[in-house]
């Protein structure tokens, strides 16, 4: 009998899909690192993400062909299409630095993700509709190193993530928001919120039905007349959308400053809508506990900036007051966004912010502060159908001790939506009509104030 040839290093048992796995990730690295210095020699751009993916889909087919024409000539087994399959995506999920998750932040119909651990993974979709999902990781403990890696290329912050510090707030590529905590839950968890930065205005939440175009009419002139919105809601109910829907009526020629907890907004990215923008994102502590900035002091940062409005995505605490104090000084025009299950719990949800800041205001004093910066609360909920709705306006009259005054000028209507309510201020109807608003129907509540 003749002498069998053994099969090369580089060739790997049909049964060994770990192997294959890992070989073909390293030959794929390998000739992409070479690919990308050969641009670089030649004096061509990098590549985008776009064009990437398409190269690393060609290396993959390459290398795995290259694999199939070794094991044949050498006897072997060669592995099957449903083996390969999971290896080139293996193989992708690692190069683009998101694992397996990849495979569900590729899918745009995905709204939220959540991990409960390695192999619980539920996803919701646009339509609200829960779903569970394959494993993200082959371990827990694996579910942290790609948490790891996923922060390591979020930036060039320092960010940990162990038991020491438990939990991870960060930015994705997409613009999707991840959030993981780990030692105080029984496993480690994910949660992905998406955000892909999408170009809102008030005629596309007509379209989603968020409002009508009678009310998406009076809100945009709420905009263009300068008042300071505070929008509420619920999580995820979409006030960041509605937020950007807003600051899409701004006039290109004024100069914004957003501040956020984590970016979500992406004004900065439209420089035809927003070309003069300065995007701020509150920053934690480094490893020894230093160098932390709240939203609270960007907020301060930021009237230092010339700026026509500021933008605080979302208030969470002490930034409550230098807000109202920016809303009231000259910076007409701004917004926000806040939790809250009703429009007039907006207030109450100021108030306790507020009362837990450095500067422990009464509530009194709070309200006198609110009542003198916000001019309207435009509050988000569902409607009978389970549709994301607004469902509410209040518009802010005076503060009287421990309560804030207010007309609910939209009120929810018997199928939640906002139907018209009490008049306006005659006041404000003058500063609408001098934006732009044309009433349309002797029920809006601009016409009974005005008439």
């Amino acid at each position: 009998m003749g002498e069998t040839l053994m099969p090369p290093p580089m060739v790997v048992q049909a049964e060994g899909e770990r192997e294959l796995t890992l070989l073909v990730r390293q030959r794929v690295a390998a000739r992409l690192a070479e690919y990308a210095g050969e641009r670089r020699a030649a004096g061509l751009p990098a590549e985008d993400e776009a064009a990437r993916r398409t190269t690393v889909e060609r290396l993959l087919a390459e290398e795995l062909g290259a694999q199939r024409r070794l094991s044949l000539s050498y006897g072997e087994q060669v592995v099957d299409a449903a083996v390969e399959g999971r290896v080139a995506q293996a193989v992708t999920d690692a190069l683009f630095g998101t694992g397996r998750l990849e495979r569900l932040l590729s899918d745009v119909s995905l709204e939220n993700i959540c991990v409960n651990g390695c192999d619980v993974v539920w996803v919701k979709d646009a339509s609200g509709a829960w779903r569970r999902e394959g494993a993200v990781a082959g371990s827990d403990a694996e579910l942290v190193e790609l948490v790891r890696r996923l922060a390591t290329g979020a930036g060039d912050e320092e960010r940990r993530f162990d038991r020491g510090m438990p939990r991870l707030n960060l930015q994705l590529p997409d613009g999707s928001r991840l959030f993981a905590v780990m030692a105080v839950t029984g496993r480690v968890s994910l949660t992905i919120r998406r955000h892909r930065f999408p170009v809102a205005s008030m005629s596309e939440l007509v379209r989603l039905g968020v409002c009508d175009e009678e009310l998406a009419a009076f809100l945009t002139a709420l905009v263009r007349a300068r008042k300071n919105i505070v929008i509420g809601g619920g999580t995820n109910v979409g006030k960041t959308t509605v937020l950007r829907a807003f600051a899409h009526e701004i006039p290109s020629e004024e100069r914004l400053v957003t501040i956020e907890d984590t970016f979500e907004l992406g004004l900065d990215a439209d420089l035809v809508a927003h070309p003069n923008v300065v995007a701020m994102q509150a920053r934690e502590p480094n490893i020894e506990g230093h160098g932390g900035i709240d939203q609270a002091e960007l907020v301060r940062w930021g009237l230092r900036m010339s700026p026509d409005r500021v933008i605080v995505g979302e208030i969470r605490g002490a930034e409550v007051i230098p807000m109202c104090n920016a809303m009231s000084q000259g910076n007409d025009g701004s917004l926000s966004t806040i939790h809250a299950s009703t429009s007039r719990g907006v207030f109450t949800k100021l108030a306790s912010y507020a009362a837990q800041a450095p500067e422990r205001l009464s509530l009194e004093a709070t309200n006198l502060m609110v009542a003198s910066a916000v001019h309207f609360v435009v509050h988000l909920g569902w409607d009978a159908s389970g549709r994301r709705v607004i469902d509410s306006v209040r518009e802010v009259v005076d503060a009287d001790g421990a309560q804030i005054v207010s007309n609910e000028v939209y009120r929810p209507g018997r199928d939640g939506r906002a139907v018209p309510a009490a008049p306006l201020r005659a006041e404000t109807v003058n500063d609408l009509m001098a934006a732009g608003l044309e009433p349309q129907a002797p029920e809006a509540p601009w016409w009974g104030a005005a008439g």
